[in-house]
């Protein structure tokens, strides 16, 4: 997750300013952090088989929970955004492993549906450390909209996901291999996926709603309905307002500027993806971004299979939300946010699964 108005700059590797991150965590700020961040991006781009003379400034992108992020500058004014693997050592979550090469399957998935996203420059090597692109144009999604303008944005972004969602792939789970190679049919993956994090919750013992034994019954009761997904497509997953670029062009409304930080890709059930497209809230309120998703061909009906696949992946995505704040040691605030917020949707979610599986 990235917010490109919170950063400082590096213009030079004598620079003291915050200018990166020497294993994917943030640097302390002296010269010599600068100094590594800005050899760092030389290299990268030297490996790009672009000219590292032409680099102007280093700026480090704040906002992610994952892997580092910098914005690389040039001397003709061309934007690159260079993203950064965690070290091995730091902790995370067993589906964590591997994120860049999810994110590059994303990108190039996107590029195939035509929908606007970055493009990624090949660095002639190992991709699953160090991750070039494109950068998009526009700021992250904020509610400073008129209603006219919110409405043509989220049809928009409505008929760009239908266009990611036609994506195929050639089984179902996460392309990383972070929980083993991919699966012959959705159920076995999502089994996996859901077991992953459940083993997280169980080693990393963050504060839950309920017992994890009394989830995972819940979760399993309702995984014969998977069975209905029988093509792998195209899932982003995280695409919450701040990885949704908005683009304003001179003289012209707002738009969608790009889709961004693919990382928690999967191939699976497109109804995924309206998880966090309506983070805590619920996608069939949406009336603009539906009517734009089914006029570009998506299909969105909520009957009772639906409603309880939905479930399922709300389920999964808040406990992530629930169990990551222990790796990624969050702070007082945000542990009383998610404990307040996401708790309450969590239960919510496991109480619309029982209901369902049992009718």
């Amino acid at each position: 997750m990235v917010d490109s108005t919170d950063s400082t700059d590096s213009t030079g590797p004598a620079s003291g300013s915050d200018a990166g991150f020497s294993t994917g965590q943030a640097g302390s700020g002296d010269s010599a952090g600068a100094a590594g961040a800005w050899q760092r991006a030389r290299d990268v781009l030297e490996a790009a088989r672009l000219d590292p003379d032409r680099l102007a400034r280093v700026r480090p992108l704040t906002g992610g929970t994952y892997n580092a992020v910098e914005e690389l500058l040039l001397t003709d004014g061309i934007r690159y955004v260079l993203k950064v693997a965690p070290a091995a050592t730091v902790p995370g979550l067993r589906h964590e492993s591997g994120l860049l090469l999810a994110e590059a399957e994303f990108y190039r998935g996107a590029a195939e549906a035509g929908v606007a996203a970055p493009h990624v420059i090949p660095l002639g090597g190992d991709t699953d450390t160090h991750l070039l692109m494109t950068a998009c144009p526009g700021e992250p999604w904020n509610g400073e909209f008129t209603e006219a303008e919110r409405t043509d944005l989220r049809t928009e972004l409505g008929r760009q996901v239908a266009r990611l969602h036609e994506v195929t792939g050639p089984g179902f789970g996460y392309p990383s291999g972070a929980l083993g190679p991919l699966a012959p049919d959705w159920r076995t993956a999502f089994t996996a996926m859901t077991e992953a994090v459940l083993a997280d919750a169980r080693h990393y013992r963050p504060r839950l709603p309920r017992p994890v034994d009394e989830m995972a019954r819940t979760l399993r009761s309702a995984h014969p309905v998977l069975d209905e997904v029988t093509v792998p497509r195209l899932v982003h997953f995280d695409l919450w307002p701040g990885n949704i670029l908005v683009d304003r062009p001179a003289g012209r409304g707002p738009r969608i500027g790009g889709l961004i930080d693919g990382e928690r890709m999967f191939w699976g059930d497109p109804l995924a993806d309206f998880v966090s497209l309506a983070l805590l809230g619920d996608i069939r309120k949406d009336d603009a971004f539906l009517a734009g998703y089914r006029e570009a061909g998506g299909r969105a009906e909520f009957e009772r299979s639906a409603r309880l696949r939905l479930a399922l992946y709300r389920a999964y995505l808040y406990l992530i939300m629930l169990t990551e704040t222990i790796p990624r040691a969050a702070d007082v605030d945000q542990h009383r946010w998610v404990q307040e917020t996401v708790a309450p949707e969590l239960v919510a979610a496991l109480e619309e699964i029982d209901a369902l599986a049992s009718a």
